[in-house]
C-alpha cells in the first residue's frame, strides 16, 4: 500500500527542512511531494536536499496546487499538510491507519478542539473558523469540528473524483463539503497545533480570503442544495409581496376598491418571480440528483481502473 505526503509550499525557507525530515522520520515508507507554488526564497532547493521529491505548479494558489497533486500522483494514501511547521508529523501515522485500515474517505485534523485558540493569536482568523464552521454545520447538516484545517489524509476514491474549482484557501471548504454531500466516510482527530516560527508568515489575508471563503459557502449552497437555496429565497420574495400586498387587500376590503394600482402590479410579478424561482429550485435538485448517480457510477470506474493497475 502507497502513502504520499504531499505539501504545497509558498515560501516557506524557514519551516520545509523541518516538516520533510520530521516527516521522513515518522514515515520512511511514504514518498514526500513537495510542490512549490513560485517560491522566490529556495524553498524548492531545500526540499530537494533533505529528500523530498519536488514538483512545480506555477498558477498561483492554494486551489490550484491541490488540483495539481490529485492528478499527478498515485496513492492508497495521501496526505496533505502545510509547509509551515505548524502540524505535527507524529499525527500522520492514525491518519494512515484510518485510510488504509478502516477505509475512511477524509480524515481531518482537528485543531480547534486542541491547543488552536491557545497558539494562534490573531483574533479575527478564531472568529473566522468558528463562523465558517458555523455556516458550514448549519447549511450542510453536519458536525464538523475544523473546517479551515491544513492537515487531512485521503482515499484514492476522494481525491480521484473531487471536482476542484477553487483556486485559493476556499479549498479547505470545498473538500469539506463535497465529502459531506456526496456521503464520502469522514473522522476527526484531534492535533496539536502549534504557531508560526519567527521568521515565517501566514500566506493568509484575513479579509480577502475571508471574504473568498464566505463566497464559496454561498455558491456551494446554491450548487449543492439547489431546492433549499432556491425555496429559501422564493419565501423571501414571498414574504415581501405579502407585506406589500395585505394593506391594498385592507383598503380594498374597506373602501371596496383597489388603491395603489401600481404597486399591486409589482407585487404580482414578484409573485410570479417567486414561482419561477422555486420550479427553478425543483430542476437543478433533480439535476443534482442525477449528478449523484453519475458520481456513484464514476466512483465504480474508479475501483476498477484502480484494480487493473
Amino acid at each position: 500500500m502507497k502513502t504520499a505526503v504531499l505539501i504545497p509550499c509558498y515560501n516557506e525557507s524557514a519551516t520545509i527542512k523541518k516538516v520533510v525530515c520530521d516527516f521522513k522520520k515518522v514515515m520512511p515508507h511514504a514518498d514526500i511531494y513537495v510542490y512549490d507554488n513560485n517560491s522566490t526564497d529556495g524553498t524548492d532547493k531545500i526540499a530537494k536536499e533533505n529528500g523530498a521529491i519536488v514538483r512545480y505548479e506555477y498558477k498561483q494558489g492554494k486551489g490550484n496546487v491541490v488540483r495539481s497533486m490529485f492528478r499527478d500522483i498515485d496513492a492508497d494514501c495521501y496526505i496533505m499538510v502545510d509547509g509551515d511547521d505548524t502540524y505535527p508529523a507524529e499525527s500522520a501515522l492514525e491518519f494512515e491507519r484510518l485510510v488504509l485500515e478502516k477505509n475512511v474517505d477524509m480524515v481531518i485534523g482537528d485543531r480547534l478542539s486542541s491547543t488552536y485558540f491557545e497558539e494562534n493569536d490573531r483574533l479575527f482568523h478564531n472568529t473566522g473558523n468558528k463562523v465558517v464552521r458555523w455556516l458550514i454545520n448549519l447549511f450542510f447538516s453536519s458536525d464538523l469540528k475544523d473546517i479551515m484545517t491544513g492537515m487531512r489524509a485521503f482515499s484514492y476514491d476522494f481525491v480521484k473524483s473531487f471536482p476542484i474549482v477553487s483556486k485559493e484557501f476556499e479549498i479547505e471548504t470545498e473538500m469539506s463539503v463535497f465529502a459531506l454531500m456526496n456521503n464520502f466516510s469522514i473522522e476527526e482527530i484531534p492535533i496539536e497545533y502549534r504557531d508560526r516560527v519567527e521568521g515565517s508568515e501566514s500566506k493568509l489575508n484575513t479579509y480577502r480570503d475571508g471574504y473568498k471563503v464566505l463566497r464559496m459557502i454561498y455558491t456551494l449552497v446554491r450548487d449543492k442544495r439547489p431546492l433549499f437555496f432556491f425555496t429559501t429565497a422564493s419565501l423571501i420574495l414571498l414574504i415581501i409581496a405579502a407585506i406589500y400586498f395585505v394593506p391594498i387587500y385592507l383598503r380594498y376590503r374597506y373602501y371596496g376598491y383597489v388603491l395603489k394600482i401600481p404597486t399591486l402590479i409589482v407585487v404580482s410579478t414578484v409573485v410570479m418571480v417567486a414561482a419561477v424561482t422555486f420550479f427553478t429550485g425543483v430542476i437543478l435538485h433533480v439535476i443534482k440528483k442525477q449528478n449523484n448517480a453519475q458520481l456513484e457510477n464514476h466512483l465504480t470506474l474508479i475501483r476498477l481502473n484502480k484494480k487493473n493497475k
